[in-house]
Order: structure tokens, then sequence, then C-alpha cells
């Protein structure tokens, strides 16, 4: 398999102990005024990626709003998919997600298998990803419509040893989501678990609506934070994470 520039931001930063943030747009939730001011904001206050995607996509938006991004930033646009319908070459690249912490093979390889000729014409980045659901206090739209249980939130040895499988099988990274809307974030426990049984970046996202819980995270172990619920209630959340990301940074420099 082909790697591809991006994919290389991802170990490149993870080798170096650098920290990313990532930006989750839901095209259902956001709108192009939202759009904008989000744009604005990160041009302000810098980001790393913008994920776009949702666990379950019901408008035609999603080509829209990755054109308007890619016009208007320079920011990679990463698609985070949940069906093979939600590919768009206009995009960078694309989290193939396999949903490792589930028993559903619809989701493990059945839409890889569909989406696989698109794929190999889009021209996209292909960044295989070892995408694992993990239960944050209740069911989110991931875990219902993939039909698959969550990695128990107290269990890190069970998270650690999934991880483990999907590296060895071949996945380039590990996404920890405790999915949209989330009670509560991941564990720093699981986080950190998840870290020592793997050498691939980590990304980790669901929960993160506080700088506390995203230093936490960050500290664990984590090399990407995935931000989006809290971002639309209070688009300076932003600028607050920013801040944070580039203190982390900063201190490798010291």
């Amino acid at each position: 398999m082909r790697l591809d520039p991006l994919y290389d931001t991802f170990v490149t930063r993870r080798l170096r102990g650098q920290k990313a943030l990532a930006v989750l747009l839901d095209p259902d939730q956001l709108d192009q005024a939202g759009c904008e001011q989000l744009l604005t904001l990160s041009e302000q206050h810098p980001i790393d990626y913008f994920f776009v995607g949702g666990s379950l996509v019901t408008t035609t938006h999603q080509a829209t709003l990755i054109r308007f991004i890619k016009h208007r930033s320079s920011v990679p646009v990463v698609l985070f998919p949940s069906h093979s319908l939600h590919l768009d070459a206009q995009a960078d690249g694309i989290l193939l997600l396999s949903l490792i912490s589930g028993r559903n093979p619809e989701f493990l390889i059945g839409q890889h298998v569909i989406a696989a000729p698109a794929l190999r014409q889009s021209g996209l980045q292909i960044l295989p990803t070892g995408y694992m659901l993990v239960d944050t206090g209740r069911q989110t739209t991931a875990s219902y419509m993939s039909g698959t249980t969550p990695l128990p939130y107290d269990k890190p040895a069970i998270a650690a040893c999934t991880a483990m499988a999907g590296e060895q099988l071949g996945l380039r990274l590990i996404f920890l989501d405790g999915g949209s809307g989330a009670l509560y974030p991941i564990t720093p426990a699981m986080i950190s678990a998840v870290r020592a049984a793997v050498e691939v970046p980590l990304i980790v996202g669901g929960g993160i609506n506080t700088t506390e819980k995203a230093h936490a995270a960050f500290s664990a172990g984590a090399d990407v934070l995935v931000v989006g619920n809290q971002i639309e209630k209070d688009p300076g959340f932003l600028a607050e994470m920013a801040q944070l990301v580039h203190s982390f940074n900063a201190t490798l420099t010291e």
C-alpha cells in the first residue's frame, strides 16, 4: 500500500512528540454561516486537520462543505465516513475505518469491499484506521448504526489488546472514540494503556469539552484530539484548544 504525505504528518508528529488538533465537522449540523465562522477562527487559532463526516449523514451538504473548506483553507480535509456512500474525492484523505471494537463484519470489511474500486480511482490518501468505540455513558449514533457494543469504559486492558490486534493486522492509526454527545471522555487510564500497547499514532475523541479533559488526554498519550460538539456550542473553545496544543508543543523546544 502506498504511504502518503498526509499519513506522514501523523507519524512525524508522533515521533517528535508533538500534539495535534482535529476539528470534526458534521455536514448535518453545520450550515455555511457556521462553517465560515469556524474557518475564520481556524485562521486565527491554527488547527491541524478538518475531519468531515458523521455516523449518520442525512443531507447532501457534505460535498458543498468540503468544496467550501478547500476554497478557503489549506488545512487538510480528511473524510470520517460511516458508509461507502460518503466518499468524496475533493478531500485530501480518508480515515478508512475498520470498527475493531465490534464484531459486525459490515464495518470490519464489508463496506470497505464496496468502496474499494471507487477509492482506488478517487486519488484520496488512504489512512487505514482501527476504530474503537468506547462506552461513555449513553448509546451513541455510531454504536446504534453499526449494531455493535462499545468497549467497557473501565476495562483499559480490553482496549489495549484490541488496539494491539489492530496494529498487528496492519492498521496505521488507532482512533479511540466516545462518540458524539458522550457524557464523559475516555479515561486517561484507557488512553495510557492503548498508548503503551501500540506504536502507531493515537487519535482520541468524544466528550472533550474542557481544556482540563483535553490536557489529561494529551498527557495520557493521545497524539491527536478530535473536538466537534463543544465548538458548535462554544466557538471560543477552539481558541482554548489551539492554545493548549501550542503549549504542549512549545515545551519540546525548550
